[in-house]
């Protein structure tokens, strides 16, 4: 089947011609149970109340139990579609629909609704706006900030590609944490991550620093898809150069048959030492694990961050 003949309806169009790979066993240490809490249904019911869409669910997050539980989810704005085909990804590609005004008061609302302290905005691509969507993610900021001034804000936003002017209008409106995500070394991104560009989303790290030097950056990769250590050594010192202050680092899990496959599964002994060596690299913050996700335990480890800059700069 090639991608001009399959179903208008499948959710990966531009994966319908690859060949299937495998999916390996998952090792004992990165097996989940299904979601039950009252937290995980309550915080499921907001979410459909305001009709909003979340990471957690579209990329299929193996932590939405314990994070829904919690009362804790990623928002994902400005529609469920995206205008990239990461072979790792598992959020719909096509052709988005027009954004909602109204989402951003639909996110506070919410925000407010589930009383976070520390809430995680994302979003799909869109590289069909002239600004890449940089100004509704500025509004939901904004929009945040009136309902619900008590929270802090993190921000993984895409990487603005040829959209000038566009990161500029998200720092602007000052979110307190920064997040782009390399999502892995440079000599894998022709196959796992085709649009987008290493030293582009280096660089845009970079200058969210030279814009607000007291922003705290952010960025993650995943491992397991055919990298070296070297290579993630490598990531870290060219993260650092950028002065990213938080990195985080997680297995990654194959979502279907037609995505990259997870060439192996790393130990938790492993894990264990590139977090030992990226602080030794200067991160203020690290979270390295096999269930690490760029949002997981993002409130906590927000505080931790910011415990740490103050002990470093006492």
């Amino acid at each position: 089947m090639t991608s001009e003949t399959a179903p208008p309806n499948l959710r990966h169009p531009e994966k319908a011609h690859r060949k299937d790979n495998e999916s390996a066993r998952k090792p004992s240490w990165i097996r989940v149970k299904a979601p039950s809490s009252e937290g995980y249904w309550k915080t499921r019911s907001v979410i459909q109340e305001h009709g909003l869409s979340t990471v957690c669910q579209e990329a299929g997050c193996p932590n939405v139990g314990e994070c829904w539980s919690q009362g804790h989810a990623t928002m994902m704005i400005m529609g469920e579609t995206c205008t990239r085909a990461c072979s790792f990804c598992n959020v719909a590609t096509g052709k988005p629909d027009a954004l909602d005004p109204f989402e951003p008061a639909k996110v506070a609302d919410a925000v407010a609704k589930l009383r976070l302290e520390h809430v995680v905005i994302t979003s799909v691509d869109r590289d069909d706006l002239d600004d890449g969507g940089a100004e509704h993610i500025a509004q939901t900021i904004r929009a945040i900030r009136r309902k619900h001034p008590a929270s802090t804000i993190e921000v993984l936003t895409p990487d603005f590609l040829r959209k000038d002017g566009a990161l500029e209008r998200v720092v602007a409106a000052r979110p307190d944490v920064f997040n782009h995500n390399l999502e892995t070394v440079p000599g894998l991104y022709p196959g796992v991550r085709p649009g987008a560009r290493y030293f582009h989303s280096l660089r845009l790290l970079q200058r969210v620093k030279e814009l607000d030097p007291s922003m705290f950056t952010k960025s993650g990769i995943m491992v397991g898809m055919g990298e070296t250590r070297n290579q993630v050594h490598q990531v870290m010192d060219d993260m650092r150069s950028a002065d990213v202050d938080f990195l985080t680092i997680g297995q990654y899990l194959q979502p279907t048959k037609k995505h990259h496959p997870v060439i192996e599964f790393i130990t938790p002994e492993a894990f264990g030492a590139f977090e030992k060596t990226a602080y030794t690299k200067g991160f203020l913050m690290v979270s390295a694990s096999p269930l690490t996700r760029s949002s997981y335990h993002a409130g906590d480890d927000f505080r931790q961050l910011r415990a740490a800059r103050l002990a470093n700069n006492g």
